[in-house]
């Protein structure tokens, strides 16, 4: 087997891995959900005005603090809902995944496990 051939095997595994079923599902249905869309798409138009107002010469420190209001509570609501909450949640598990599976790879590499910092999971012969 070539390299190619075997990467996308491991590919096709971790697609497959539940934590990234699980995380693609949490996606979905945050992407789903059409309130938190329309949230989304109003704190992106929020953002942009910020950021129009931050570029003027005479900025209207009224409107910025306005602005600055309105896009925070959008981003309260939207990061305290059930399902963003999941999806990070998920996310969170999909991205330990992916460094347990890159450090497998290096360590074959290499030879050595890289330095997690915890000398439980080599006995310190790192020297940190």
């Amino acid at each position: 087997m070539t390299i190619e051939q075997l990467a996308k095997q491991l590919g096709n595994a971790i697609k497959g891995d539940e934590r990234m079923v699980r995380f693609n599902k949490a996606k979905e249905a945050f992407e789903a959900d059409v309130a938190l869309g329309r949230m989304a798409i109003e704190f992106e138009i929020q953002q942009k005005a910020l950021a129009n107002e931050y570029a003027k010469a005479e900025r209207d420190e009224a409107l910025i603090t306005s602005i600055q209001k309105r896009a925070q509570e959008l981003y309260d609501t939207i990061t305290s809902s059930d399902l963003y909450k999941e999806m990070i949640a998920a996310e969170e598990d999909v991205n330990k995944l992916m460094n347990e599976v890159n450090s497998i790879i290096t360590t074959e590499i290499t030879g050595q496990a890289p330095c997690t910092h915890d000398c439980s999971t080599c006995g310190g012969h790192c020297h940190h």
